[in-house]
């Protein structure tokens, strides 16, 4: 009952201090209202903690949060002293992706087989309606050169994982969407460049096999670390199996790592240096790692997963956070627009998405799985990009805004499907 009484308290004073932020907003003495939005976002965060409605909320409230502080203080999160914190944002997101494959297995790519209409309609929709949605906006709405080339890279990009995520509260079907979203982020090396250079490439110079290459190594072979830290964890498959699947991920860490022996003419010391980097970072690293682990927490699943999933919303928040505050100039300058671009890009996805699904006849469970693959983007990954690019703070836009919006819109798009059980 006190428990219940303090996230009351916390969101009383959430209400509070928005009252006030906004009162001297009206007065015209905004730059005092930092420290009143950043708690009242961040009692608002805590107080919705305390009640099931809202819970699934608070991690969207707190990437709000660190929205506002990095609107309000760029100087914040953008250089350590001489340390440009934007250089986190790759590594970062190379450990978001590892975590999502450590809770993945080749065994989830199954689905293919057991639901290739729904898998294929999944992905042909994702990559269709969402790059071609992006370019039209992007023309209506006049934006800058580099603006609209981010707002085409989010349309871009793979699903990932908060679209599993809402498939689960939605009571969609969660594993067609795991393959689906396992199947489109394994194209997007592929996928991607080639959609940026046919789309994008009016508004900045794009190059594929750069983009393909850092595709690779951002997502593609932290992913395959965790695959192998699974398999090592977990300790489920046969020697055999094991063998197989080392074989392959080591000859796609050589092959990823031949691209830049051809298209950059890296001489053949850098080539060997480059595959040694590699193969120690992303093949025997997580299977030791993995091996230790076990050891250490006596295989406890879910002590492993939490700490991971910990691993990877924190990483989401401080690149957002790191993005923001980087492009906070051009962010003030279009920022409402962009707001409102991003939120009709996202309703885009979900209602074509769904309808698609409706005109092929699929279940409800499937309808709701495709409108959440098409409308949710890695957003991740996009900043990544950017940021590989040279651009993040204005190409990186786009994915920053996009991303705690999707969370949003999904979060209640999920809850209302999850009221409402299919009738089959």
């Amino acid at each position: 009952m006190k428990s219940a009484n303090i996230y009351k308290i916390l969101l009383g004073c959430s209400l509070l201090l928005f009252v006030v932020a906004m009162l001297l907003i009206v007065t015209g003495k905004i730059a005092v209202t930092g420290p009143l939005i950043i708690g009242a976002l961040m009692c608002l965060a805590l107080g919705f903690r305390g009640f099931s409605v809202l819970k699934s909320f608070s991690y969207t409230v707190w990437i709000f949060t660190a929205v506002a502080a990095s609107m309000y203080y760029p100087q914040l999160f953008t250089t350590w002293g001489s340390f440009k914190l934007s250089t986190l944002i790759v590594p970062l997101l190379q450990i978001i992706m590892f975590g999502m494959g450590s809770q993945m297995s080749l065994n989830d790519f199954t689905g293919v087989i057991k639901m290739p209409k729904g898998v294929i309609i999944g992905v042909v929709i994702h990559y269709l309606v969402m790059p071609f949605t992006a370019l039209i906006i992007s023309h209506i709405f006049n934006f800058p050169n580099e603006i609209a080339a981010g707002i085409i890279l989010i349309g871009c990009v793979p699903s990932g994982l908060a679209s599993n995520v809402m498939s689960y509260i939605g009571r969609a079907n969660l594993p067609l969407a795991v393959t689906i979203g396992a199947c489109s982020t394994l194209l997007a090396p592929f996928v991607t460049p080639f959609l940026m250079k046919l789309i994008a490439g009016q508004f900045i110079e794009v190059s594929v096999w750069n983009m393909m290459l850092d595709i690779l190594n951002m997502i593609i072979l932290p992913i395959i670390a965790g695959f192998i830290f699974n398999m090592f964890y977990n300790g489920k498959d046969s020697r055999k199996a094991i063998i197989i699947q080392l074989t392959a991920y080591f000859v796609i860490i050589v092959l990823t790592n031949m691209i830049p022996l051809f298209t950059q003419h890296i001489d053949t010391y850098s080539f060997g240096l480059g595959v040694g980097n590699s193969v120690l970072w992303f093949f025997f690293l997580p299977m030791f790692g993995a091996i230790l682990l076990r050891i250490i927490l006596k295989g406890d699943r879910t002590l492993i997963k939490s700490i991971l999933s910990s691993f990877s919303t924190v990483g989401i928040a401080v690149i957002i956070t790191i993005i923001t505050a980087t492009g906070r100039d051009s962010l003030l300058s279009v920022g409402a627009l962009l707001i409102f671009t991003s939120l009709l890009h996202n309703f885009t996805g979900y209602a074509v998405g769904y309808g698609s699904a409706w005109l092929f006849r699929m279940s409800e469970q499937d309808r709701r799985t495709i409108a959440f693959e098409c409308g949710m983007q890695n957003g991740g990954l996009a900043s990544g990009l950017a940021m590989q690019m040279g651009k993040v703070a204005t190409v990186g836009l786009a994915p920053a805004v996009f991303g705690p919006l999707m969370n949003i819109t999904g979060s209640i798009l999920a809850s209302w499907w999850r009221s409402r059980p299919p009738k089959e």
